[in-house]
């Protein structure tokens, strides 16, 4: 089963790059149509009315421009609203949330850390998630400012470095052997992230497996590309220097309004 339309992907910003590199690591042939709703990042700060609209809004221009299929890069877009959006749109979605599976099965000391935005860690659907691991202890830190610094491109600023310092210094003292990224913006943070905490805690977040669920969808409903050298798109509603920095200056960004 062939189908040449492309991926759509999108994120309350840039972060959900992350997310686009993983899958077109594992996809390349794939076309991909990213949008970057920068101008109403961060999504954790809003209503879950709020997130619902901009994640239809989002939804609605990639079906406009042919996509076969949608994944929403963001842990609060997913959280909050991809459940309406299974329901509304005949197209299969992929959502993002945070890995807290892999964490707690693994960890020794029955510990683990989430950094995460706060739409993230009050919806309904992580409140679930948890639920499941009630033998491990979840410390929960809201990321508040991180994903503005990102948006801005302030990735090693020295504000960044001490709000890093401000969340993740308590679990260290909590003794958690595995920290989970639940925000698509924090792999951008790794470095950083890895300066403060210990060699022996893990670092864990979605972009592989979002992709592996991708290439399953691909597979099993949706229909691989025929074609080959299909070059990603990537649309921003604010100024477009950032979102090409992050993707290494490599491909075009394309500022519009949406």
């Amino acid at each position: 089963m062939t189908n040449d339309q492309p991926i759509g992907i999108f994120d309350s910003g840039i972060g959900g790059t992350s997310i686009w590199k993983a899958i077109h690591e594992l996809l390349p042939n794939e076309k991909t149509i990213y949008l970057a709703d920068s101008k109403n990042a961060p999504y954790g700060q809003k209503s879950k009315a709020e997130i619902i609209a901009l994640s239809m809004k989002n939804t609605e221009l990639l079906i406009e421009m042919n996509c076969k299929l949608i994944v929403v890069a963001c842990n609060t877009a997913t959280t909050n609203a991809i459940q309406e959006l299974r329901a509304k749109y005949p197209i299969p979605f992929i959502g993002i949330e945070p890995a807290i599976k892999p964490a707690a099965t693994h960890s020794k000391t029955q510990t683990i850390g989430i950094l995460a935005t706060k739409g993230t860690l009050n919806s309904e659907l992580f409140n679930k998630t948890t639920e499941m691991y009630h033998d491990t202890k979840i410390i929960e830190q809201v990321g508040h400012g991180l994903v503005q610094l990102i948006e801005n491109g302030d990735i090693n600023s020295p504000e960044m470095t001490k709000l890093l310092h401000s969340y993740l210094t308590p679990m260290i003292d909590a003794n958690i052997d595995y920290l989970v990224l639940g925000c698509s913006h924090y792999p951008y943070l790794i470095p950083q992230i890895k300066k403060i905490l210990p060699g022996h805690i893990h670092i864990i977040d979605s972009g592989e497996a979002v992709a592996r669920q991708t290439q399953n969808i691909l597979k099993e409903k949706v229909g691989f590309t025929s074609s080959k050298n299909n070059q990603p798109i990537f649309y921003t509603n604010t100024n477009s220097k950032v979102l090409a920095e992050i993707l290494e200056n490599k491909y075009t960004v394309e500022q519009r309004d949406f």
